[in-house]
């Protein structure tokens, strides 16, 4: 797919030298109030240091300079927003895609591919998306209306101006393991709507961010701007300063994706500051029937395996009736297990192609979940695949982890209704097709879900499980095949989170991700002839 990209090798050779470049190395960006450099982002290829340190910045300097910076951003024309924001883009995707390829990939983990694919260009379709709803949200605003009514013997005629004016200072947090696709819509959406960014990106995932942010300043700067519209916040993961931002009082506007303990506290907290967020997702499939069921299983392994599980859309939980139907006949559940299981083994049993489906596994943490679950699925389940590392052909180092399966009883809950994030599947024992469906949308309802997939043959079921899954605010991809990943979200057609359970708050992209981020202030007085004829 990259190599679509115009000029690619070149761009892939500057990519990688701008890269590297940077290792070992201060990132130079001159935000306000620094206080001193840090940095502890470690390379999940090889588990060593970049090297790079950021500029830590006073919280309180960075607010009070975005404040100041406002004003003048906010008079500007909405054009003129719009335009230096897509310009912004357009310099991402021609002079710095490929230097955010390895950022991504020496951060989050992904590979190759995903980086760009992912991190890169669907990322960026993303942010021209939530553009393109700041647009509309502020032209639905008129800029000057007459109005007249009679009161009594006398006409009154006003002249109304009304007036956009942004919320103002955002905080906007990212993720370790795909920063990018979250927050340039985020910061897009922030910024084409007159307010100012500070960029919070997690300790672990700086580099993409600071790459982002250094682009819009020397931009905003050329453009005459004030560059600490946007600046960025770096902390560490023993002393963070994430509550801090939320609670400081400029802070308007939180943009939170992360892990959904912090996502309540941000909802509950953030107040009177408005809160947009994405938390984790118990992402469930329900296997009830299949035209192609060999084609299903590779559908669903291969997307279990891509990018080891960690992203918020990958499936985790298939929720199996006893039996299948299939244009052959019914298939018991223990040969769809035994088919899934396999599946997965084949597709990660050569270490080439694993590299480029599995990639590695962004945190340590993950590696010891894995661990945590074998251990309770082995006393309560079966283990119908062991996770072991694998060889990657070109990073010795590389953190990996092939796939955990495991299939448990309903009565296990504890163990699989919640996000396990990375490499772990569950295969759950369902009485019947519709048991299987009202556990699956009830834990995607309790526990929070993203997505929902769905194999079936019945029409009428395939109608209720659309009805169920849209009451349990998650996506539904029905029978899907093919080489498609399953979990794809395409920017401009695809909806990403409802809002409507635990999953998160906030919809990619919908106008109400974008018009809250701004008010509309009136002023009125008699027209002109009204008040010549006064006068």
């Amino acid at each position: 797919m990259p190599k679509l990209y115009p000029a690619f090798e070149q761009a892939d050779r500057e990519g990688k030298a701008a890269f590297t470049a940077h290792l070992g190395q201060r990132f130079a960006l001159d935000l306000p109030g620094v206080t001193g450099w840090i940095g502890e982002e470690l390379s999940p290829y090889t588990q060593a240091p970049l090297g790079i340190t950021y500029p830590q910045a006073d919280p309180d300097a960075l607010f009070t300079a975005a404040k100041a910076a406002i004003p003048a951003w906010a008079a500007a024309p909405i054009d003129t927003r719009l335009m230096l924001l897509m310009e912004a883009l357009d310099r991402l995707y021609r002079d710095h895609l490929f230097t955010i390829v390895q950022a991504v990939m020496h951060t989050a983990g992904q590979s190759y591919n995903m980086a760009y694919a992912g991190s890169g260009v669907n990322a960026l379709d993303r942010g021209i998306e939530a553009l393109v709803y700041a647009e509309q949200a502020m032209r639905a605003v008129t800029p000057k209306a007459q109005w007249a009514r009679r009161f009594g013997r006398s006409d009154i005629a006003l002249e109304k101006t009304y007036r956009i004016v942004p919320r103002g200072v955002a905080v906007c947090f990212t993720c370790a393991s795909f920063a990018t696709w979250n927050a340039w819509p985020s910061i897009l959406a922030s910024l084409a709507t007159g307010n100012a960014v500070i960029v919070k990106p997690h300790p672990a995932s700086v580099l993409p961010m600071a790459l982002t942010v250094r682009v819009l300043r020397d931009l905003l700067t050329e453009q005459g701007f004030d560059p600490n519209l946007v600046t960025l916040c770096v902390d560490t993961v023993s002393e963070p300063l994430g509550k801090a931002l939320i609670k400081h009082k400029d802070c308007a506007i939180v943009d939170f994706t992360g892990s959904a303990q912090f996502g309540a506290w941000v909802e509950a907290n953030a107040h009177p500051a408005l809160a947009f967020t994405e938390t984790s997702g118990c992402n469930t499939v329900v296997i009830a029937g299949a035209e192609d069921l060999d084609a299903a299983i590779r559908a669903l392994a291969t997307t279990m395996c891509m990018f080891s599980a960690q992203m918020c859309t990958s499936p985790q939980n298939i929720y199996l009736p006893p039996e299948i139907d299939t244009p052959k006949g019914p298939v018991p559940r223990a040969e769809i297990a035994a088919k899934l299981a396999e599946a997965i083994r084949t597709l990660t049993e050569d270490p080439r192609r694993a590299s480029m489906i599995l990639a590695s596994v962004q945190s340590p943490q993950s590696l010891a979940l894995i661990d945590q679950i074998r251990s309770a699925a082995a006393a309560r389940g079966e283990v119908l695949l062991d996770s072991r590392p694998y060889d990657h052909p070109e990073f010795p180092q590389a953190r990996t982890a092939t796939p955990l399966l495991v299939r448990l009883g309903k009565d296990a809950r504890d163990l699989y209704a919640e996000e396990r994030f990375g490499p772990i599947g569950f295969v759950i024992d369902c009485d019947s097709a519709e048991d299987a469906l009202h556990q699956a949308t009830t834990d995607a309802c309790e526990n929070g879900g993203i997505t929902g997939f769905l194999y079936a043959s019945d029409e009428g079921f395939i109608a209720r499980a659309e009805d169920a899954y849209a009451r349990a605010g998650a996506q539904l991809t029905i029978n899907l095949t093919g080489a498609m990943p399953l979990n794809f979200a395409a920017a401009y057609s695809d909806y990403h989170v409802t809002g409507l359970n635990g999953a998160g708050n906030a919809t990619l992209t919908t106008l109400g991700f974008v018009a809250p981020r701004f008010a509309v202030a009136q002023s009125r007085r008699p027209i002109a002839e009204t008040r010549e004829a006064a006068e």
